[in-house]
């Protein structure tokens, strides 16, 4: 088997800010793995809020040993973005070695359509209501928070887009005082989750706070092995396959975090349709699903993903699996 791995560049189609800064374009890396005439392919997003960086993680690939088995990949790579790109990339050789979809290797339903929140990235009041706005019909929307000034956000959004369900990601930036403020207000608003409102490694205060909505945790949830430090403090978690290391783990995370009580969200980085496509079987039954990294894009991969409106579709042969 051979493993090739590149970096890919696909611009946004307009900035994306979150708390912790802004981008212009989806840098991700590719992975193909070759075997006998077929091959797979598997994409992640390097993520520097982990310790990543395209170098590091193409570096982690490059070292894998020849001759190495699926079974034999996390021993061999830590959960995070090379096992990602890795894993899905073998689970797609494995199903067009076998000729068959990836979910009956899985033994799994063939997955349903899915509908997806659509982010609105952190800005001005005014510009989140206009972006609001534009994105009114669509059922479910995802909020970029992340101040100690987002309350006249959350109201503009509110008044941009009266009808659609809202998800506020606070991506860890505010406080515990910060979140307490704005908490009674949510209902009001029509927020059905709050993610990660306070860093990981310092969110044990969610423990004795009234949690209103279901609170998230995502930079807080990795793994299995989140689990323990998730309990008391959050109602959901947030299960990203660059997180997690891949489709493998993602799966065994659902049930996991299902019998712990958990409800369950499926996540994304911004990437393209390769990154969706895994994620979209991890899905399959969640509560809340926010694969809509293809739609901030200014151009996809080609074959992509079918999206109509905020549905999304299960993947083509061509596209993965």
């Amino acid at each position: 088997m051979r493993i090739r791995v590149e970096v890919e560049r696909f611009p946004l189609a307009q900035v994306f800010t979150i708390s912790r800064g802004s981008k212009t374009e989806a840098r991700v890396l590719t992975v193909t793995a070759g075997e006998g005439g077929h091959r797979g392919r598997g994409e992640c997003v390097p993520y520097a809020r982990y310790g990543e960086t395209p170098d590091t993680v193409a570096a982690q690939i490059a070292a894998l040993p020849d001759g190495f088995s699926h079974a034999d990949l996390p021993a061999l790579l830590p959960a995070g973005a090379a096992r990602n790109a890795v894993d899905c990339a073998l689970w797609d050789l494995a199903a067009k070695r076998a000729g068959v979809r990836v979910w009956d290797l899985l033994g799994r339903p063939a997955p349903k359509p899915l509908v997806t929140a659509y982010t609105l990235s952190l800005d001005t009041p005014d510009a989140m209501r206009a972006a609001a706005a534009r994105a009114a019909d669509r059922p479910v929307l995802k909020i970029k928070l992340g101040t100690p000034d987002d309350m006249p956000r959350l109201e503009a959004v509110r008044a941009g887009a009266p009808k659609p369900k809202i998800i506020v990601d606070a991506n860890e930036g505010w406080t515990p005082e910060v979140y307490a403020d704005l908490a009674p207000h949510l209902i009001r608003l029509g927020v059905a989750l709050v993610e990660q409102p306070l860093p990981a490694g310092a969110d044990e205060a969610l423990a004795g706070m009234a949690r209103p909505v279901p609170v998230c945790a995502d930079e807080s949830a990795h793994d299995r092995a989140s689990l323990p430090g998730l309990q008391g403090r959050y109602d959901v978690v947030n299960i990203k396959l660059d997180k997690t290391g891949g489709l493998t783990e993602a799966l065994a995370l659902v049930d996991a975090a299902r019998a712990a009580g958990l409800g369950v969200m499926v996540g994304c980085m911004v990437g393209t349709s390769l990154a969706m496509a895994p994620a979209i079987l991890v899905a399959q039954g969640a509560g809340f699903v926010d694969l809509d990294g293809p739609l901030l894009l200014a151009r996809d991969r080609d074959p992509g993903l079918r999206y109509e409106g905020s549905t999304l579709y299960p993947p083509a042969p061509e596209v993965w699996g």
